[in-house]
Formats: structure tokens, sequence, C-alpha cells
């Protein structure tokens, strides 16, 4: 008697830990779907505002010379978004920390946004000398291959077709007002 009741325990904790592990799968994607949304958006456009930056003369000399660097040297590159906007990250937490809770998250809103414009501008600079390290460009296949495998799942969901239903009613309906103005 006891064994069955053990037997019907176990059983029973064991399909709620499968639920409880579908959960949090799906939330863990939908949590790096929309990571990755926000990076695939901000990494064309933020790019393309530094990139305008870039073209100014003291700074296309920067670039040309970022363009020239070995391997190595182009990947310890990307520390430097990393290491000069940690101050400011800490800066808001320490904001957050002491009531200035919109002055934190503004905070990190444009860190986020700067620190993903300079990221993108480097890479985009560096790609084909980072694509000469055989480790590196497999990492970036399979994380290419990760993240179109996330985005074909997301925008494969109702939620997605849902939002770009919303989106188009939305332009269309500021196509309208514009034009009545």
């Amino acid at each position: 008697m006891l064994d069955n009741m053990l037997a019907v325990i176990k059983r029973g904790l064991n399909t709620l830990m499968a639920a409880l592990g579908r959960i949090i799968t799906t939330v863990g994607i939908w949590l790096i779907a929309l990571v990755l949304l926000f990076e695939e958006w901000g990494w064309e456009y933020l790019a393309a505002i530094v990139a305008w930056f870039g073209r100014l003369p003291g700074l296309r000399w920067i670039e040309g010379r970022i363009r020239a660097l070995p391997p190595y040297a182009a990947l310890a590159l990307f520390a430097v978004p990393l290491l000069t906007l940690l101050p400011v990250k800490l800066l808001a937490l320490y904001w957050l920390g002491h009531g200035h809770t919109a002055l934190g998250i503004g905070l990190i809103i444009v860190a986020k946004l700067g620190g993903t414009a300079i990221s993108a501008r480097l890479f985009m600079l560096t790609q084909p000398t980072l694509m000469k390290l055989a480790w590196f460009a497999r990492a970036f296949g399979k994380w290419m291959a990760f993240k179109d495998r996330v985005l074909t799942r997301v925008k494969s969901s109702r939620a997605w077709h849902q939002w770009q239903a919303f989106k188009s009613s939305a332009k269309a309906l500021f196509q309208r007002l514009r034009d009545l103005f």
C-alpha cells in the first residue's frame, strides 16, 4: 500500500516537473526571442546611425584602422563597449537602488541602445577578419542557425501574426490621419 502511494506521488511529481520544465522552456524561449528581436531591429538601424558618424573625417580614419586589425585584436575590441558601459550600468543600478527608478531605467535603455549600436558597427567592420578564426566562424554559424530557429518559431506564432496585423492597422490609421492633415 505504501509503495503504491509512493509510486503515485512519484508519477505526480514527474508530471508536475515535466509541465514546469515546459513552462520554463517556453518562457525562456520567449525571453530569448524578445532579446533577439530587439537585437535584430536595433542592429540594423543603430548600426546605420553609427555608420553615418563613421563618415566623418576623423572617424573614417579610425574605422579604417579597425578594419585592418588582426583577428584576435578585432575580437578584443568588443571588450571596449562592454567595459565603457559597465560604469554607466552600475550608476543606473545605484540610481535604481536609491529610488530614482525612471532615471535608472532610462539610463539602462540608453546604455543598451548605445552598446548595441557600437557593437553592431564594430561587428560590421570586423566580421571579415573574425571569420578567419575557424572556431569563431563555426560558433557564428551555430549562433545564426539557433537565432534563425528561434525567430522562425516566433514568427510562426499566433502572437506574432496578431502583432503584425495590429502593426498594419496602426500604420494604415496613421497614413489616413496624415492624409487628412
